[in-house]
């Protein structure tokens, strides 16, 4: 796909205005509508040509998904959301010993390592406040296996410094990466993780049914296919001597195959954003961001996070970001001395869309959010709420 300038990428879109919820859902893009469409209408009016056109276009999402992820297509298979790509990876660490996981993780990252611990595979440590490089290795001993983060945390913004970890825990530890509130959205080092996965719902906005998992070869003797079903085997049908071997690459990890049309539109998605990369992306939202902190901060909010260093800490030192936007796309604010169901109830009157994590209100804007229009509904809405 040839390359696309950012006013071209915006054009895209036609979310409502005032929508800055983007780390719980994105609207999807033209791109991403018009081959849900044609999908539809495919499978409408074709047999087993429909069949293999949606094959081609899972591959096509493999490529694009490898290129941009810096790993080989067969390191890349497609599951149905982020949480399953996160269960196959907690049955997939090989024997016993201990995974550490982040306690105020989203619980899509928390609970596959939880289930898999009840079933007796591992251990769960969990690690208190943000899993940086220093709080890994004060967990880390002979036994610990694996090491699951959330790339970017979905309450507070907090980029997970990968890069760092990985050179804590080494190449016989496998890092696990819930990467659903940076793709599309953050440059991070997806190079550091040895494990993704991915959902297209929110910053890509590519709408549901579809993630990626990527599972690179370099740790292929940590793990063994413990969610694989019948897809991810060789010559699965007509075999009578089951189990059959485990295919190569990551499609060792899937039950069965992907929803054909929602990877097509995960595909239009991330051609997207690979036409006019992540740093023109990430630092139109930090702006945005950072604009709506200042506002908030006018009328006497309190603010954490941003999209720049202006909007305040988002993370460790070390990132590897283009321009100026150094944080993540969300951040989160809240009023002194008001009720935070009343803040939230003057921002949703006022038509814009955030969410309540009590006593924060979480922003997400987007680069196609109207920074102006935003700015100035937020303001008046605060400015009407009773504080004291």
């Amino acid at each position: 796909m040839s390359a696309r300038t950012l006013p071209e990428y915006l054009r895209q879109f036609d979310e409502p205005a005032g929508y800055l919820d983007f780390a719980r859902v994105g609207p999807v893009s033209a791109d991403v509508r018009t081959v849900l469409t044609r999908s539809a209408e495919l499978m409408h009016g074709q047999g087993l040509a429909a069949l293999a056109e949606l094959d081609r276009s899972v591959a096509r999402t493999a490529r694009t998904a490898a290129e941009l992820l810096g790993c080989l297509p067969h390191e890349i298979a497609f599951v149905g959301s982020t949480s399953h790509g996160m269960f196959a990876a907690a049955h997939a660490v090989r024997g016993e010993g201990v995974v550490l996981v982040g306690r105020d993780d989203f619980p899509g990252a928390v609970y596959p390592w939880l289930r898999a611990a009840g079933n007796g595979r591992l251990t769960v440590r969990l690690i208190d406040g943000p899993v940086t490089a220093e709080a890994v290795r004060a967990h880390l001993d002979d036994r610990v296996r694996a090491v699951s983060v959330c790339a970017v945390d979905s309450a507070t913004g907090f980029r997970a410094p990968l890069a760092a970890i990985k050179e804590v825990i080494g190449p016989d530890r496998v890092l696990v990466v819930d990467a659903i509130q940076a793709l599309g959205a953050v440059e991070f080092d997806a190079d550091a993780a040895d494990v993704l996965a991915s959902g297209g719902q929110k910053w890509l906005r590519a709408g549901w049914g579809a993630a990626l998992l990527m599972v690179r070869d370099r740790v292929a003797g940590l793990l063994e296919p413990g969610l694989g079903g019948w897809s991810g085997v060789i010559d699965p049908i007509g075999a009578g001597d089951h189990p059959r071997p485990a295919r190569p690459g990551a499609v060792a990890h899937t039950l069965t195959n992907p929803d054909g049309p929602a990877v097509a539109a995960l595909g239009a998605a991330l051609e997207l954003v690979r036409g006019v990369g992540v740093g023109p992306i990430n630092a139109r939202i930090g702006e945005s961001l950072d604009a709506l902190l200042d506002a908030a901060r006018t009328v006497g909010a309190r603010t954490a996070g941003g999209g720049s260093a202006a909007g305040g800490p988002a993370g460790p030192p070390g990132w590897r970001v283009a321009g100026s936007a150094t944080g993540s796309g969300i951040a989160r604010f809240h009023l002194p001395g008001a009720d935070p169901q009343a803040v939230h109830d003057a921002l949703t009157a006022a038509g814009l869309a955030t969410t309540l994590r009590t006593p924060w209100v979480r922003l997400s804007p987007h680069a196609s959010t109207d920074r102006p229009d935003a700015v100035a509904r937020l303001t008046e809405a605060l400015r009407a709420v009773p504080t004291g």
